[in-house]
């Protein structure tokens, strides 16, 4: 491993380019990034940026506006991860809703929310659905699976998204993408190959010490030869065709929506919702939750990093009136938000 390492380190210090702006897509790989010090070594010609590749992050207020009415007005049990809870939507976040007798419950998979259902039938439970594809399948499983036990006390309210769309929207922003290596093991490559026919250079990077800063001196070199490229760099789990299984559930469950993105807008075709045949899962029909208009904090600039347009420093907020104790944006809360890593490793 050292020796690799040092061969990738070669390169990398090697690139005698132009300015070389690579976009960490993966909130998972803006972490691990600061974590193992590879900003800390890249000379100055490479410049690292963070997108929208936090789930948590790119989901708007309004959503949290729409858990949070279920939570107060309709007495639902909400079932969530961890990350959610403390991220702000207009008046106030789940924590808050919790503190005035909201019933919100932290789970670990969303079948955690399905067995909840079957032991408390009195109760209608909502899962808070919110993630990219590497955990769309799960959520279709639980659903699929409340439908074959009779659990209509359960249903998910939906805020998943697709990564492609987010591609499409970022094109431009960056001299090359750094793909999230999970969600390309369900999606596969045929995304990233599609962008590199439009000139879209990226490569898929795992996760490890090793694998990044392999994907790191492939751009790095790659970029050298003024052409447009495509290189899987974590195909011991990446596979060409992904995961079939996972994106067949997927189709059978869920379809395609406009969806809309902290910081990027509405994305047309970037989200999913169920399809009508699993309509009685589906919490917004259920409970017939009103379409309400959420609001950030002027001041925070979370929409603009997950742009890779500034960093988190950037913000006016950030360290001072916005921390992880006391977050004013998405991007401090989450465990995969920049604002989070930026905070913790600098």
């Amino acid at each position: 491993m050292e020796d690799t390492l040092k061969k990738t380190r070669e390169i990398i210090d090697a690139y005698d380019g132009p300015k070389l702006r690579i976009m960490e897509v993966c909130g998972t790989h803006t972490h691990e990034i600061f974590r193992l010090g590879i900003r800390q070594i890249l000379p100055e010609t490479i410049e690292m940026i963070s997108g929208p590749g936090c789930p948590v992050c790119v989901t708007p207020p309004d959503y949290l506006d729409e858990a949070i009415w279920l939570a107060l007005k309709k007495d639902c049990v909400i079932c969530t991860f961890g990350d959610l809870i403390r991220v702000p939507g207009s008046e106030m976040s789940l924590a808050g809703a919790r503190a005035q007798g909201a019933q919100i419950r932290t789970v670990y998979t969303p079948l955690d929310a399905v067995e909840i259902a079957a032991d408390h039938p009195e109760s209608q439970v909502v899962f808070l659905s919110v993630g990219f594809e590497t955990t769309i399948p799960a959520c279709c499983l639980a659903v699929k699976k409340a439908r074959e036990r009779g659990l209509l006390n359960f249903s998910i309210l939906t805020a998943n998204k697709t990564m492609p769309g987010a591609y499409e929207t970022l094109k431009g922003s960056a001299d090359a993408f750094l793909y999230p290596g999970h969600v390309h093991a369900i999606i596969g490559e045929a995304d990233c190959r599609r962008l590199l026919s439009e000139g879209v250079s990226g490569v898929i990077a795992g996760f490890t010490a090793k694998e990044l800063m392999a994907a790191l001196a492939v751009i790095a070199e790659r970029s050298t030869k003024g052409e447009p490229f495509f290189v899987n760099c974590y195909p011991r789990v990446v596979r060409p065709e992904g995961n079939p299984a996972g994106m067949a559930l997927m189709h059978e469950v869920m379809e395609p929506c406009d969806a809309q993105w902290r910081g990027l807008g509405i994305i047309p075709e970037s989200g999913l919702t169920l399809r009508e045949e699993y309509a009685d899962f589906d919490a917004r029909k259920k409970f017939d939750v009103p379409q309400l208009q959420g609001r950030t904090n002027p001041a925070c600039r979370c929409g603009e990093v997950l742009q890779g347009k500034c960093t988190p420093s950037d913000c006016p907020m950030f360290g001072t009136a916005c921390t992880p104790d006391q977050p004013v944006g998405a991007c401090m809360v989450s465990s995969e938000g920049a604002c989070s890593a930026y905070f913790q490793y600098r």
